[in-house]
């Protein structure tokens, strides 16, 4: 396969706001952070045009209250994870035309999902439930921030993916393979960044 991608698009951000305030109703009572993640989210970058977004939450206790409050909207649980990946929860929001194939209207979870949901272009957002004082919420803002300040990283990371976009790939996963030296790389450049930036909020 063949991982294609769009040029950014503004339109992004705007997508961004929309499901924020969607989730900001379902799930407010918690006091999320809703941060704009992924490539999407860093003007100047190409990227799949599907938002991620990264859902913080107080305490990993409140990981498990997220999925209830999102029945009868158009997200979908992929509980198979959670054994994986312990400290996130995720979940994909389906275009609102992908009810006219055939899905249904409502979260669903572990073996109930159908194989076409795997389809990316009836995807809209990837939501990842993670709690604020995960190393792992770290790691996203702090990558997102460094690729907007230092725009020397942001065109290798551009040139990176022009180039892995010419090869074919077994899979998604086989293709983030590729990518994974250079983001493991200047994730730990970003953290130490953010972390320098953001003394007053971060014990060094």
């Amino acid at each position: 396969m063949r991982i294609t991608f769009e040029p950014y698009n503004p339109l992004w951000k705007n997508q961004f706001e929309q499901i924020k305030s969607e989730l900001e109703g379902s799930i407010g009572f918690l006091c999320p952070q809703i941060e704009h993640i992924g490539s999407t989210s860093v003007e100047g970058l190409s990227a799949k045009p599907i938002i991620d977004i990264m859902i913080g939450v107080k305490d990993e206790e409140d990981l498990d209250k997220v999925p209830p409050h999102l029945r009868g909207k158009e997200y979908v649980y992929y509980e198979k994870y959670n054994d994986d990946m312990p400290y996130r929860r995720f979940f994909i929001r389906l275009k609102d035309t992908a009810r006219h194939f055939g899905f249904p209207d409502h979260i669903l979870y572990g073996d109930d999902i159908p194989e076409g949901l795997h389809d990316h272009s009836i995807r809209i957002a990837h939501l990842h439930v993670i709690s604020t004082s995960s190393e792992h919420w770290l790691r996203h803002i702090a990558f997102r921030d460094y690729l907007r300040a230092h725009p020397e990283v942001r065109r290798e990371y551009q040139q990176l993916k022009e180039e892995l976009s010419t090869r074919e790939w077994f899979d998604g996963n086989d293709y983030n393979q590729g990518k994974d030296p250079f983001i493991k790389r200047e994730e730990r450049n970003a953290v130490q960044w953010y972390l320098a930036q953001h003394k007053d909020s971060y014990t060094i």
